[in-house]
């Protein structure tokens, strides 16, 4: 029963990785597949339209950053792991989830949203401003999530 509190706060670590990492895939995708389309009809596009689609990528950063702080609050990152209490090892779990689950989403809905955007440069490459704009509002909830994991991670005293 010891080791159950690291097991939780490992689970946590692996959801927020593994969550906000899935997001981003899925998010990398669908807009890859728009920038491809777009590419083959005009490849002088690749550069804007490539920025466009790692937009989503950024999700599973902020993921495995958490996963870095959770690893670091119990010591399995340059040191000796600690004890880590049930109760403990619950609140990480639960102060990684934001990042993770809205990793998830936002990853995928970011995505989306820089696949239309990838359609704006397809017909208009000068709009490459504004259509940046539209993926990197979904972004702001990305960085919301990540702002509150980490605070919360934070604040958990091991």
């Amino acid at each position: 029963m010891s080791e159950l509190g690291i097991v939780y706060a490992l689970l946590g670590a692996a959801a927020a990785v593994f969550l906000s990492g899935a997001g981003s895939a899925l998010g990398v995708g669908i807009a890859g597949q728009a920038a491809s389309g777009v590419v083959s009809e005009d490849p002088s596009k690749f550069a804007k339209v490539l920025i466009l689609q790692l937009l989503p990528g950024t999700q599973g950063l902020y993921g495995l950053i958490i996963g870095f702080v959770a690893l670091s609050k119990i010591g399995l990152l340059g040191g000796g792991a600690v004890d880590v209490s049930v109760m403990t090892g619950l609140l990480i779990l639960a102060a990684c989830l934001p990042v993770g689950i809205v990793g998830l989403i936002s990853g995928k809905s970011q995505g989306m949203t820089s696949a239309a955007a990838i359609g704006i440069i397809a017909k208009k490459p000068e709009q490459f401003g504004k259509a940046m704009l539209f993926p990197a509002m979904v972004e702001t909830y990305a960085i919301l999530a990540l702002l509150i994991s980490f605070l919360a991670v934070s604040a958990i005293q091991v």
